[in-house]
């Protein structure tokens, strides 16, 4: 005979039960929510990006990450395919580049990355990518070789061996160039691989150079350089350097009388120019593939958004990095995959006609840009077209 207590006692465990079962078919029903969710994560594309976020050349960087984020917010919300990104700070040093990218590729298991920032960067950490299969991509690395070092190492930064050649060219027959001083970094892969560009192309076009000065980056003091330049008496100063160095080079030039032009590789194009020389940098000349002044209307949108969301102008680098983005998306959806990253590296070398903000875009047989560029000048502290 059960007692009170242990019909009490049987009732629970039988209610007990009773909400097991109901417990396991509402896990069943979730079952099929997880099925949706993974259908959706399998629709994800993890890219990694290692960028250059502090520290002195940290405006790159920043660029680079608003272009990435304007392009994923705009990708996602058409949610065909969604972006996941994964920023890592490098600082602009090699060592952290490489440690990003082994973390992005083992550990995140990204499909691609976008990056890094620095020539120098992407001679250090591009072949680990390639070896182990991954495609990764420069936005703004521009030195000689790049592609050379794997063959998952792509770029839609414009080499500056097309670049400086076409500002050598139109600064030459703008300003009737006869004899000029160079001045470059010569710790920086990058910008002594801008430096070699920039005597070829002084040598095609048969201008003099009287001197050539270097210094490192980070140095401040430009005195002694620019003195000597000073006594030469140039038609022009040739410099390949980024941007924090080539701002105050302008302000010491300036302030020793040097009113010749100044003729700048890839380091020159960003705002910072002008915000650290400020008047300094007027008459400043540089190539690049991004005009904002462009009568297009898919230029006039972007900039327009990128606006709206950061409340300031893009630069080139914003520009390439949100272009990169949309090429990447491009890739991944021919591929029919945002997780083969073989497909991804075969679909990408065959991108052909794509349109972006930058231009008409198109990977050539060694994965680097054919595209053009325009040749600008600093004009009331913006850059405008050298006509």
């Amino acid at each position: 005979m059960i007692s009170f207590t242990q019909g009490r006692f049987v009732k629970m465990r039988w209610m007990a039960a009773v909400l097991l079962v109901l417990s396991m078919v509402v896990m069943a029903g979730c079952g099929g929510n997880s099925a949706s969710t993974n259908k959706q994560s399998a629709n994800t594309a993890k890219i990694g990006v290692p960028a250059y976020l502090s520290g002195a050349g940290a405006a790159y960087g920043e660029a680079i990450r608003q272009g990435l984020e304007l392009a994923q917010s705009e990708i996602n919300a058409k949610g065909k395919i969604k972006i996941e990104l994964i920023f890592e700070d490098t600082k602009g040093q090699k060592n952290e580049a490489i440690n990003a990218v082994n973390k992005l590729i083992n550990k995140d298991n990204v499909v691609a990355i976008i990056g890094p920032t620095l020539s120098g960067e992407m001679f250090a950490a591009g072949p680990i990518a390639s070896q182990a299969g991954v495609v990764i991509m420069g936005t703004s690395t521009t030195a000689e070789g790049i592609t050379e070092v794997g063959d998952y190492v792509f770029r839609n930064a414009l080499p500056e061996s097309l670049a400086i050649p076409n500002t050598v060219k139109k600064a030459t027959a703008k300003y009737n160039l006869k004899k000029v001083a160079v001045m470059y970094s010569n710790n920086n892969d990058w910008a002594v691989s801008g430096y070699k560009t920039f005597m070829q192309s002084l040598k095609q076009n048969g201008v003099e150079v009287l001197t050539v000065e270097t210094f490192a980056d980070k140095d401040t003091d430009f005195s002694a350089q620019l003195t000597k330049i000073a006594s030469l008496n140039p038609d022009a100063v040739m410099v390949s350097s980024l941007y924090q160095e080539a701002s105050l080079i302008l302000k010491k030039a300036r302030e020793l009388g040097i009113k010749v032009p100044f003729v700048g590789n890839n380091g020159f194009n960003s705002p910072q120019l002008m915000k650290i020389a400020g008047a300094a940098a007027e008459g400043a000349i540089v190539s690049s593939p991004w005009y904002p002044g462009k009568d297009d209307a898919k230029v006039q949108a972007f900039i327009k958004a990128y606006q709206a969301k950061y409340n300031k102008a893009p630069d080139q680098f914003a520009a390439q990095s949100y272009d990169a983005l949309y090429i990447m998306v491009n890739a991944l959806e021919k591929a029919g995959s945002t997780t083969d990253r073989k497909k991804l590296r075969d679909n990408l070398a065959q991108i052909k006609g794509f349109q972006g903000v930058t231009g008409k875009f198109a990977f050539d047989e060694k994965r680097n840009p054919a595209m053009e560029a325009t040749v600008l000048i600093v004009k009331n502290g913006q850059f405008t077209e050298l006509k």
